[in-house]
């Protein structure tokens, strides 16, 4: 015997049946005409779709190939065009004309300093100036008086000898002029800093009345200028795969945010020791940079290797870029579709795209993954 509240809940849903499958009647093609519903299965890759006619199947090509190896790396600025930018009059930072990430030009001004370095250099040739004449006008006094008989050869080589250290202080005192920075014939208390060479200041170690020089207290490098026209990328390869790696390797850099924008490097070191916890060598690309590499981005590079393989081909609309992973949906069985991560490579001629790892020549995958995922989204 049913209770009182079940036998209200039986009735109440008879008698909305009885309503609904008199009011509208089954229509078949109304089921047909909605949208396949998409079941999960459990596995996150795995759904099911009904209706699995409506996504065509293609058989995966081939193609003959070099062997590809694919590594991920960070951009470093490549440490031989790292410039630091000094001061060698220490004193007070009194104008600072550029700043951190600036782009400068070589010869470009970028700091002033007030500097006591100035003042007794330009005292100290001063005295060299008047030490040479006074010596030069010995010299010949004495070369006079040797002529006549007047001393002995001994004199006349010692204000000789008087007048060379003369010079030397004077050429002493004056490259120590040009050392600073300061014009000897406009002199002033305040040093000009220009940048060495053309690039970007990627480090600032002084503001405005900041100590700076290779004496005073601070930062003896006041900037750091990097030369980014080339730059390093750094990857980790497994010691398995270094047999595959060697110098002078073509390498393909590719930029996550930059689909079809590729650069070309070559390597140009191979690290001599592994990292212990995770067995990989440290490989240095040397890469021709267009503007597009910033220092601290994450690429992807391909090593192209000198041996040939068959790597497998798909239609360019079968691959799914998602997450920074290419993905491809294979059938899994009955109504099962199983998505699969795969490696991309080449773009070849007729909207194909060479698959390094991820799948085999002659499977099947879905042949166009848009509206399969236009499906997914709107459940």
């Amino acid at each position: 015997m049913m209770n009182r509240p079940m036998c209200l809940i039986a009735g109440g849903l008879i008698a909305c049946f009885s309503l609904t499958s008199c009011g509208n009647k089954f229509n078949p093609a109304s089921v047909a005409a909605s949208h396949p519903q998409v079941i999960n299965v459990g596995n996150a890759n795995v759904v099911t779709i009904e209706h699995p006619e409506n996504y065509p199947l293609v058989a995966a090509g081939q193609i003959r190939a070099a062997h590809k190896l694919s590594v991920t790396g960070s951009v470093f600025p490549d440490i031989n065009r790292e410039i630091p930018v000094i001061s060698l009059a220490s004193g007070r930072v009194v104008d600072v004309d550029v700043t951190l990430d600036q782009d400068v030009k070589k010869g470009q001004l970028m700091m002033k300093v007030q500097s006591p370095d100035v003042s007794s250099a330009f005292d100290t040739y001063l005295k060299a100036v008047n030490d040479e004449q006074l010596a030069d006008k010995e010299y010949l006094r004495a070369r006079d008086l040797y002529a006549h008989g007047a001393i002995a050869q001994e004199m006349l080589e010692q204000a000789q000898d008087t007048e060379d250290d003369a010079k030397a202080d004077l050429n002493a005192a004056n490259q120590q002029l040009k050392t600073l920075g300061v014009d000897k014939n406009h002199p002033s208390q305040f040093v000009n800093v220009y940048a060495p060479i053309s690039g970007v200041i990627v480090a600032q170690n002084v503001t405005n009345a900041a100590a700076t020089g290779v004496t005073y207290s601070g930062s003896a490098t006041a900037f750091t200028i990097a030369d980014l026209s080339r730059v390093w990328v750094i990857c980790d390869v497994y010691q398995n795969d270094l047999p595959q790696v060697h110098l002078g390797q073509e390498a393909r850099i590719n930029i996550t945010g930059y689909p079809g924008k590729m650069l070309t490097g070559r390597v140009s070191d191979i690290g001599p020791v592994l990292d212990p916890t995770i067995r990989a060598a440290k490989v240095r690309i040397d890469v021709p940079n267009s503007g597009i590499l910033r220092l601290g981005m994450f690429v992807t590079a391909t090593l192209i290797g000198n041996t040939n393989e068959i790597h497998a081909t798909v239609p360019a609309d079968a691959i799914l870029h998602l997450h920074d992973q290419d993905w491809v949906y294979v059938p899994a069985g009955e109504d099962h579709f199983r998505r699969v991560a795969v490696q991309a490579g080449d773009t070849l001629p007729g909207n194909q795209q060479e698959i390094l790892s991820g799948i085999a020549p002659g499977q099947q995958v879905v042949k166009s993954v848009l509206q399969l995922e236009a499906t997914l989204e709107a459940q």
